[in-house]
């Protein structure tokens, strides 16, 4: 290889142009260089002002966000919002466009498509329509899929709208299959009405499973008029459960009853098992006697839905009954969706009887069939109180810590843990520490998440991490919907085969402290138990103010009107209008005060107390008069309201949680 050689002033001449080349570069990087300190302060301030609804002025700052950073792309998408904010169409689509192809990577990348399509519907359709089908294609399992099939529907109809061209068959046909497959996937949907009425328009018959199809999206819609209509063009066999559900609504009840007797006898194979059960429970809740129409249900009831009948007798049976009746559904249905709850109630009526050695043999059976079920910790917990009265140290301990260790969270671990402890009050304690709702996961370095954490940008942590049922909750409780947020995380934490730790963050989102620095204010101004009255508030309300049942039970500890008009005047407490129910201060104060007279009227008991707050005052007084119990643990299992019993144990689950979480 030949080497050059240069004289001096070529050597001159190079080093001066490179060196000129090293300033201007380092100058431009130097100009265009923009600390993370900068980045994160104009980021926070563009949010700021999106927020305010300053969308130019927060576009502007999206856009002085350096390419270098991380948040270049979410800037981007967040300019595009500004532009849509303004009604600037043509400017969201490019801002939309630019993400999806210089990051398509990105997890925002799949949302600038749809929402970029979105915007093109009118002025672009075939654009539009091509970007839906790359979704289709490449993201079917996603939600914005789904909505792709509505918005490829719309095209296709808007195509012949106003058009004198007729529309083809083979078009509509595909219209249609959009259309179904919409309505499939999302019979709730945002777009789900908007589907049913551009369906009608078709000229193409429509058959009766479609027919079906918008007669439930009409129901869930509370168009039940529409609902009935359609409904008549389906097949009773498949939509006598919907007309049930829809003529109660409607108050027709004689229909609703009639459709649960035809379909019960004749078509219960052709619905879903909760079709069933929602169509039976309509029909006990229009009865006069409850046990004459079980009974004749039974009677004329096909194979599908006998267990769920029979299930609800036994409940409803005298308790001598009890044993005999659990143990025919449980042997006529050894596999049903009732049967592990059957055998934990053969078991428990064993347990009654005093015939532990019959009740060990069938809690160890029912514990090595339904591990996973939810009647496992009461097999397991009880198995523990049968050895413990055989004074069999070992067995019982093992069985109580079980429970407290597979089932952390479940009100059969808080007895468990009373009776490793030899605590003979339901009381554990007064006193829990106040945490914030934080983030719900820890983290040891950086990574965008943490960051948009830090920068408050909710919506798009939400959309990053859309497959995360905690931190969709998170960014529920930082908006302030506190009711969606609890219901999000309860969803998310009972997927989880094995419980995290009590220390974990997300437990918090499970059971928050909200409102708790008022309920502690009133609750130890009358002795009640502050944690507790935390409790009561979360099951009854879930944390809504404005929560209301169907009887009238209102605000967040669901007082009934007069009940909470006759503690006020009692107690001087200023309620003027039922609309004073929905004041949260008051609501709680009015919920302390009613307990406080529960618990002084009923010798300071709280199980006594919470069942009354559920089931009044004078069932708990004549349950407790006529059942037979050695202990309340015996006698929470016999409360013969089903919904009362279950009350009790859910507010002692939270109490149990609260205490342990933030203890």
């Amino acid at each position: 290889m030949r080497m050059i050689n240069l004289t001096f002033k070529q050597k001159v001449i190079a080093g001066a142009i490179i060196a000129g080349i090293i300033f201007t570069t380092g100058f431009y990087f130097l100009k265009i260089y923009q600390s993370p300190a900068k980045t994160d302060s104009i980021y926070s301030q563009a949010l700021k002002d999106y927020e305010s609804g300053e969308y130019s002025n927060s576009y502007y700052l999206f856009s002085k966000i350096s390419f270098f950073s991380d948040l270049k792309p979410i800037a981007i998408y967040h300019q595009a919002e500004c532009a849509r904010r303004l009604n600037d169409k043509n400017t969201a689509i490019k801002r939309y466009s630019f993400v999806f192809k210089h990051y398509p990577r990105h997890k925002l990348s799949l949302r600038t498509k749809y929402l970029a399509a979105q915007e093109l519907i009118d002025s672009n359709p075939k654009l539009a329509k091509k970007h839906f089908e790359y979704i289709l294609a490449k993201h079917p399992n996603t939600d914005y899929a789904i909505a792709s099939e509505y918005y490829s529907g719309v095209i296709l109809l808007n195509k012949y709208k106003n058009s004198n061209k007729p529309f083809p068959v083979s078009e509509q046909t595909d219209a249609e299959n959009y259309f179904r497959h919409y309505l499939t996937n999302a019979p709730s949907g945002r777009h789900a009405l908007n589907t049913v009425n551009n369906w009608l328009t078709l000229t193409k018959e429509i058959n009766a499973d479609d027919y079906l199809l918008m007669a439930r999206t009409c129901y869930l819609f509370g168009e039940n008029e529409k609902a009935r209509s359609l409904i008549l063009k389906s097949e009773p066999a498949d939509t006598w459960a919907l007309d049930v559900k829809n003529a109660y609504v409607l108050k027709d009840y004689l229909h609703a009853r009639l459709m649960t007797e035809i379909g019960l006898a004749k078509y219960s194979k052709y619905v879903s098992d909760q079709d069933i059960y929602d169509a039976v429970d309509i029909y006990l809740k229009t009865a006069n006697s409850r046990n004459d129409s079980l009974n004749y249900l039974l009677t004329i009831a096909n194979k599908k839905g006998r267990d769920y009948l029979l299930n609800l007798k036994c409940s409803n049976i005298s308790p001598d009954d009890k044993e005999a009746c659990y143990s025919h559904l449980y042997l006529k249905y050894p596999d049903g969706n009732f049967s592990a709850d059957a055998l934990s109630n053969i078991f428990f009526e064993k347990i009654r009887k005093n015939d532990l050695n019959s009740a060990k043999k069938i809690g160890k059976d029912h514990l090595n069939k339904f591990m996973t079920s939810s009647s496992a910790p009461k097999v397991m917990f009880w198995m523990g109180k049968i050895n413990e009265r055989t004074n069999n140290y070992n067995e019982y301990t093992s069985y109580y810590k079980s429970v407290i260790s597979k089932f952390p969270d479940n009100y059969y671990a808080y007895r468990a843990y009373l009776r490793l402890n030899h605590i003979n009050t339901p009381i554990i304690t007064n006193y829990i520490e106040k945490q914030p709702i934080v983030y719900p996961y820890k983290y040891t370095r950086k990574n965008i998440i943490v960051k948009l954490v830090e920068l408050g940008d909710y919506d798009v942590i939400s959309e990053l991490c859309d497959d995360d049922g905690f931190i969709k909750s998170w960014v529920l409780y930082k908006k302030g919907e506190y009711t969606q947020s609890v219901v999000e995380a309860r969803n998310a934490m009972d997927k989880l085969t094995v419980k995290p730790d009590k220390y974990d963050l997300r437990w918090r989102l499970v059971y928050p402290l909200n409102y708790y620095d008022i309920v502690k204010i009133y609750a130890d101004k009358l002795g009640n138990n502050a944690p507790l009255m935390q409790s009561i508030l979360r099951e009854e309300s879930y944390f809504d103010p404005l929560a209301q049942s169907a009887a009238g039970a209102s605000g967040l500890m669901q007082l009934m009107p007069v009940t909470a008009s006759e503690v006020s005047s009692k107690y001087n407490l200023g309620m003027v209008s039922t609309d004073c129910l929905f004041n949260s201060k008051l609501n709680i104060q009015l919920g302390n005060h009613y307990y406080a007279f529960l618990k002084s009227t009923l010798s300071g008991a709280d199980i006594s107390s919470i069942a009354a707050y559920n089931g009044g005052i004078g069932s708990l007084q004549r349950w407790k008069s006529t059942l037979y119990y050695n202990d309340s643990d015996e006698f929470i299992e016999q409360i013969p309201y089903p919904e009362t019993q279950a009350y009790v144990k859910k507010v002692f689950r939270s109490y149990w949680n609260y205490i342990r979480i933030y203890r």
